[in-house]
């Protein structure tokens, strides 16, 4: 028969998964964010930041990353609230002048800890657009995506 939806019971209603059997191990997981910005906007790329009258753009988007991160289990209903032990956000500009915004949490937990880096790395791109659009809105989030994931019944390591 296959896999089964994990977050729907019996009758195929919406539910929580139950984790309460599961022992706690140490979980990790990696999600990368993508965005092109275009010349207009990386013109102004200076000292690795772009700063604008907001404020400085890539710190800005690491601090509200972060905080979105810690509230993952508040966003998504059925995600489960977890205290993470750490959260790091990266952003560095790749070889075709795109920003890549990487996002690695932590916990020693019964569950894993993919969607708080999802969220994380989703919302520090969102931070970006906001604070650049006054420039322009030619502003593409390209992707968000798990790269990988340790703990738990199995890893994954996108290549």
């Amino acid at each position: 028969m296959g896999k089964e939806f994990t977050h729907l019971d019996k009758t195929g209603n919406p539910s929580m998964v139950n984790v309460g059997h599961k022992t706690a191990t140490q979980r990790m997981a990696k999600a990368r964010s993508i965005i092109w910005l275009g010349n207009e906007i990386m013109e102004r790329l200076e000292n690795d930041d772009i700063h604008t009258k907001k404020g400085p753009v890539f710190q800005t988007a690491i601090i509200a990353g972060i905080m979105a991160a810690k509230k993952t289990g508040d966003l998504i209903p059925l995600c489960h609230p977890i205290g993470m032990d750490n959260c790091q956000i990266n952003i560095h500009i790749n070889e075709q002048k795109e920003v890549v915004i990487d996002c690695t949490t932590n916990v020693f937990a019964k569950t894993g800890v993919e969607m708080e880096a999802l969220t994380g790395a989703t919302m520090a791109a969102l931070t970006v657009y906001d604070m650049c659009k006054a420039f322009s809105h030619d502003i593409i989030i390209k992707e968000t995506k798990l790269m990988e994931k340790r703990g738990g019944k199995k890893d994954f390591l996108r290549e």
